[in-house]
């Protein structure tokens, strides 16, 4: 998988390269040094959409150490820069993420279910977005917009039962019974984890039966990050004088969230996002030039928010290890103590 990743990476980077050199590279320049610093704000507005994101994730999780708004900001930053920017078919952030929670105090079965919850309710809105984008596209049809709309209703419509699928699966405690089965298979070596296995199944439906949380979840809190990341669109076209209005940014985020998914085995969608731009941007009549100038504003975004998102990922990694070494060692100086105050008494 991993060397799947980094090929992947290589030919989307060829095909980045190849797409702005066949679209005349210096218009494509031009327009970038034109928007000058404005593309770094509308690159640093990402900080809205993952407050928003640290919300909606946080309401997910209960319990005494449930983490403060800034430790949740801090998690999504390090997920959506491990996920855009590694080769780790998007759930490497969902790994980095549970071992941060676990080490902040989070029960581990809360820490996964909230996790998995928050993966389902996201491609549960995420789908409803791209049927608005599609539902956009139809009514503002040209020959090619429909052929492009078209396209992207048969993927819905493709993807409709396996979402259907697993928003239900949840119900058949699903931890439980896979790890059932591999503990027969490894001749009970594997008992304990069928409990831990059970525990989180029950965490996943006592967070779905939140119906308060999980509604405030899909019509509250990821409308308002879709529009706040829909917003950076705007800005981007703003400065690259391009003015479009709030709903058409909208339209243009929801798809290219939904193309960008589909390759999600591409690192940070290279290639695809810039070729998802020019067919998204060009269905609402926006030139290929500044297409590709928003996406070069979008890699502007991935390198001053990720790419620090990355390091951060490893003062954290670091700062659990030597929490995990102090843990261990207070461990072992208790048991040594115990073990003297036995013999003392004997």
């Amino acid at each position: 998988m991993k060397h799947l990743g980094r090929v992947a990476a290589f030919v989307g980077l060829l095909l980045s390269l190849w797409l702005v050199w066949r679209d005349h590279p210096g218009a494509v320049l031009g327009a970038l040094r034109a928007a000058g610093a404005g593309l770094v704000v509308a690159a640093l507005v990402h900080v809205l959409p993952m407050l928003a994101n640290a919300c909606d994730w946080r309401s997910l999780i209960r319990g005494a150490n449930r983490p403060s708004i800034l430790k949740m900001l801090h998690l999504v930053w390090v997920r959506e820069s491990v996920n855009s920017m590694l080769p780790v078919a998007r759930v490497g952030g969902e790994v980095v993420a549970f071992r941060m929670l676990k080490g902040w105090g989070v029960r581990p079965s809360m820490a996964v279910g909230s996790i998995i919850v928050d993966m389902q309710l996201t491609v549960i809105s995420q789908l409803l977005f791209t049927m608005v984008g599609i539902g956009f596209l139809f009514a503002h049809a040209q020959s090619d917009t429909l052929r492009l709309a078209g396209q992207l209703a048969w993927g819905v419509v493709v993807l409709t039962p396996l979402l259907l699928l697993f928003a239900l699966v949840q119900h058949a405690n699903p931890f439980e019974r896979i790890t059932r089965v591999l503990n027969h298979m490894t001749s009970g070596k594997l008992a304990a984890l069928v409990g831990q296995s059970a525990q989180i199944d029950q965490s996943i439906k006592v967070i779905w039966r939140r119906r308060a949380v999980v509604l405030r979840y899909l019509f509250f809190w990821q409308p308002l990050q879709c529009f706040l990341t829909s917003l950076e669109i705007w800005l981007a076209l703003h400065f690259l004088g391009v003015h479009v209005t709030l709903v058409e940014a909208v339209v243009i985020e929801s798809l290219i969230q939904a193309i960008s998914s589909a390759a999600f085995f591409v690192p940070g969608g290279l290639g695809v996002q810039e070729g998802g731009f020019i067919l998204v941007g060009g269905a609402l009549g926006l030139d290929p030039s500044t297409c590709l100038a928003l996406a070069a504003a979008r890699r502007i975004r991935d390198l001053l928010v990720f790419v620090p998102g990355l390091i951060a990922w490893q003062f954290a990694e670091s700062s659990n290890r030597t929490l995990g070494h102090q843990q261990r060692g207070a461990r072992a100086v208790a048991h040594a103590r115990s073990a003297v105050r036995e013999t003392s008494r004997r």
